[in-house]
Order: C-alpha cells, then sequence, then structure tokens
C-alpha cells in the first residue's frame, strides 16, 4: 500500500485543530474551528473522493482519539467516510495507550519506521494518515511518505503547531492534481519527487541561464 497523508492547512501552513475550538487546544491555541466556514459540498465531496482508495487508516493517538469519540456514532451505512473509519483497520503507534475500543483497531507498539514498513508492504490501495500531525512529521522525516494530499484553506493562523516545522527533512514533491472550491479552498496531491534539486543562475555571453546542479 502506498501512505498517504491527508490533512487541512491554513494559508501559513497550520494544521491545528481545524474541526472545533475544543479541538486540540495544546500550548494555548484558540483558533480552534477554522475549517467550519469553508466547509461547502465540494469540500465535502472531495474529501469523500479520497478516502474512497483507503483500504487502512494510519493515526497518531491524539487524532485517534478525537476520531473515536465521534464516527463510531455515524451509524448510516450510506456515509461513505463513516462506512470507511467504522470498518477498517485503524492503526495507532503509541507508548501510552494500553487498548483500543474502536472496532478494527490495533495498536502499535514497536519500532515505527518498522512497524510502517510492514504495513506499506501489505496488499492493498492506500494506507492513510489523517490529521496526526507528530505523526506525520516523523513519517516524513523517516521518508515513508509517498503522497501529500493536502486541502489548503483561506485563513492565516499565525500560531499553532504547523505541517512542516524547522528541521522537516528536505524533499521535493510532483504536483498530480489540483482542484478547488467556491469558498477558495485548494485541494493539492503530491507524490513524492525524492531530495530537492539544487540551482543557479548564470550570465553566458550577456544571456541569464538556469543551472541545476
Amino acid at each position: 500500500m502506498k501512505l498517504t497523508v491527508t490533512t487541512f492547512v491554513s494559508l501559513d501552513g497550520v494544521l491545528q485543530g481545524p474541526g472545533g475550538p475544543e479541538e486540540d487546544r495544546t500550548d494555548g491555541f484558540d483558533l480552534g474551528g477554522w475549517l467550519i466556514p469553508y466547509a461547502d459540498q465540494t469540500f465535502g465531496g472531495i474529501v469523500v473522493d479520497w478516502i474512497t482508495d483507503a483500504d487502512a487508516f494510519l493515526l497518531g493517538r491524539r487524532s485517534y482519539q478525537l476520531l473515536s469519540s465521534h464516527w463510531p456514532n455515524v451509524t448510516d451505512p450510506n456515509d461513505p467516510i463513516a462506512t470507511k473509519l467504522n470498518t477498517l483497520p485503524k492503526y495507532v503507534p503509541s507508548n501510552t495507550l494500553t487498548s483500543l475500543d474502536w472496532a478494527n483497531s490495533h495498536l502499535l507498539t514497536g519500532d515505527l519506521v518498522e512497524e510502517v514498513t510492514q504495513l506499506k508492504a501489505q496488499h492493498g490501495r492506500a494506507l492513510q494518515v489523517h490529521g496526526s500531525g507528530q505523526l506525520i512529521q516523523a513519517l516524513l522525516a523517516a521518508g515513508l511518505v509517498d503522497e501529500l494530499r493536502l486541502l489548503t484553506f483561506p485563513v492565516v493562523l499565525g500560531k499553532g503547531q504547523r505541517l512542516f516545522e524547522s528541521g522537516t527533512t528536505p524533499a521535493a514533491w510532483r504536483l498530480t492534481d489540483i482542484t478547488s472550491t467556491d469558498a477558495g479552498v485548494i485541494a493539492h496531491t503530491y507524490t513524492y519527487a525524492g531530495k530537492p534539486a539544487l540551482g543557479t543562475i548564470v550570465v553566458t555571453d550577456g544571456q541569464e541561464e538556469l543551472v541545476i546542479a
């Protein structure tokens, strides 16, 4: 399975607390719920389309606890997001949790890189990460992320946990799909393209030339 990260970010890259004021107040964050004013029908359709190719989920502890407090209560069989989340395998790396109550949930207590590498080797389409900011950072650092699916919202927050914090492992990404909503949300899909290429501008015979190392 390919490992796909799906997350919501502000224009300045913040992913903390998109869904509500009480979702994540870590470090005094008081701007939770910034996604809601832009959540129109087109946005919902994009999320549904993306989640349809999931064959398993990989979730950080905080995101798992947040999702597991809501989605088991959504029992409508025609809700595609609830159906996927409530039935498919969910894997949670954690050194603090001792048990998981949500159906088909599995605790990962070993080495993160080894555990996730084994999951990726299983047959299937996508092992999807949703939210889970700290987990995403660890996966990016280990070079395990194959695809980024970002929904970027037209709001600047100025504080909060960011998707790409200082010290993130350098990487190049290739844009494979882009679309937008009437509310101004931009959906980008990127595939991993290896290490960043570097270059410079030189002047030869009076003309500028781009040189890629």
